[in-house]
């Protein structure tokens, strides 16, 4: 199973009321990597001929992030099945090792010719091994 990585520095404008990375920064972070990811490892035509729609998304807080806070953010497909894809994302805060989330995100590879869910062709799923 193949992982993808980047760190980021937490900013001001992660931070709620509260002076730590609001919730919804971190839902953002992780559709970032999903795409990230994708890009990194699609071609031109594949980009082109396809895409992929969220369909759930299940995220846990199990730690905080503070302004200047360096993360890590770590991604990899478990499972690439008919029209789904399952992908795991997890965030550790550099400094201490601490993981701050975990996130499992299900997606439906879609064409963009007909704006429908498709199978994932064996090459698509092998992307990800």
């Amino acid at each position: 199973m193949q992982t993808f990585e980047k760190t980021i520095t937490v900013s001001k404008d992660d931070l709620d009321q509260l002076k730590h990375v609001n919730n919804v920064r971190y839902v953002q972070w992780v559709q970032d990597i999903a795409e990230d990811h994708w890009l990194k490892n699609a071609s031109k035509t594949i980009l082109d001929n396809y895409f992929w729609v969220m369909l759930s998304h299940h995220i846990e807080y199990k730690g905080e992030a503070l302004l200047g806070d360096e993360l890590n953010i770590k991604t990899y497909v478990s499972k690439s099945v008919g029209l789904t894809s399952i992908r795991h994302v997890e965030i550790t805060n550099n400094s201490n090792g601490k993981l701050i989330v975990t996130s499992e995100t299900k997606w439906c590879f879609m064409s963009t010719a007909t704006k429908k869910p498709t199978r994932i062709p064996t090459e698509i799923a092998t992307l990800f091994d």
